[in-house]
């Protein structure tokens, strides 16, 4: 028995306007929505018994001149035409997710489907309709594949526009901090800077008075006036506390030549080690010129 097969209707365009109405242009034109739905694997179209309803889509229903869910009218597409249809419409709904796709995406396998389906005229059967489904099993891993892609392209964007606030905001605090360290180091290495961190410092760690302060004020302004740039001509003594070589307040900081407080710090130890007390070592300053 022959298969009975029904093409899409055809009329003659007595106008080029009509000519452009024919139902295969307003099927195309109505695909070209993007609210075309691919789903569950099946085409747009749904058979319901031998013609065409279309449930979804009733804009593309009116482009075939098949009725739609809500209205009832005679069967309209059935055997090849209607696979023919559903090809037609596979392939424009596939073409629009190929348009939109996400850069990164894969979509060689959809590429190879669609143009596998694109002589759909030629075939009819088990043949037509199995390639109509695997392009449109296709079409939904394209389309899903690419809304992950842009997601994962937003979150990355969205990830770096936070690192990079991050980074500002982190540079911005370190920056601060170097100011403000820079700030204090410029405020201690006065004579009245380094004044205020040996008396803090006599206080806080040795437990030496204001009296034991009048002498070790004493003491360093004969030695080198409070500067932490001072140099003996007569033998290189060096910094506040005149350490001889000045390279021994080392051992309080590498920065012992541009910080006032670093050679401070040395210079009470050495006081503390040498003489217990300022004011012993201001004695034997007095008794000796050195200390």
């Amino acid at each position: 028995m022959k298969r009975r097969t029904t093409e899409l209707p055809t009329t003659t365009a007595s106008t080029r306007r009509e000519a452009l109405d024919s139902p295969s242009r307003r099927v195309r034109r109505v695909l070209r929505n993007r609210t075309t739905v691919v789903a569950a694997g099946a085409a747009v179209l749904a058979v319901a018994g031998c013609g065409v309803v279309v449930g979804t889509q009733p804009a593309l229903g009116e482009a075939l001149g098949v009725p739609s869910a809500s209205t009832t009218a005679a069967p309209a597409l059935d055997g090849t035409a209607l696979d023919r249809a559903q090809a037609q419409a596979t392939i424009s709904t596939a073409q629009a997710v190929l348009d939109d796709a996400n850069h990164k995406t894969d979509t060689a396998s959809l590429e190879q489907r669609v143009d596998a389906l694109d002589d759909y005229r030629e075939l009819s059967g088990a043949a037509l309709t199995n390639r109509i489904a695997s392009t449109v099993a296709a079409t939904q891993q394209v389309a899903e594949a690419s809304a992950a892609q842009d997601k994962s392209d937003v979150d990355a964007e969205r990830a770096a526009a936070r690192k990079a606030a991050a980074d500002k905001a982190a540079a911005e605090r370190a920056a601060a901090e170097a100011a403000e360290a820079a700030r204090k180091l410029a405020a201690g290495n006065t004579v009245a800077g380094a004044k205020a961190t040996a008396a803090s410092l006599a206080s806080s760690q040795y437990g030496w008075g204001s009296d034991q302060f009048r002498c070790l004020d004493n003491l360093w302004t004969k030695e080198s006036g409070w500067d932490y740039r001072a140099v003996n001509s007569n033998g290189g003594a060096t910094g506040i506390p005149q350490a001889l070589p000045g390279s021994k307040m080392a051992t309080m900081g590498s920065d012992w030549q541009t910080n006032a407080t670093t050679q401070v710090k040395w210079g009470l130890q050495y006081i503390a080690d040498a003489y217990g007390t300022p004011c012993a070592a201001w004695g034997h300053s007095q008794a000796s010129n050195f200390y």
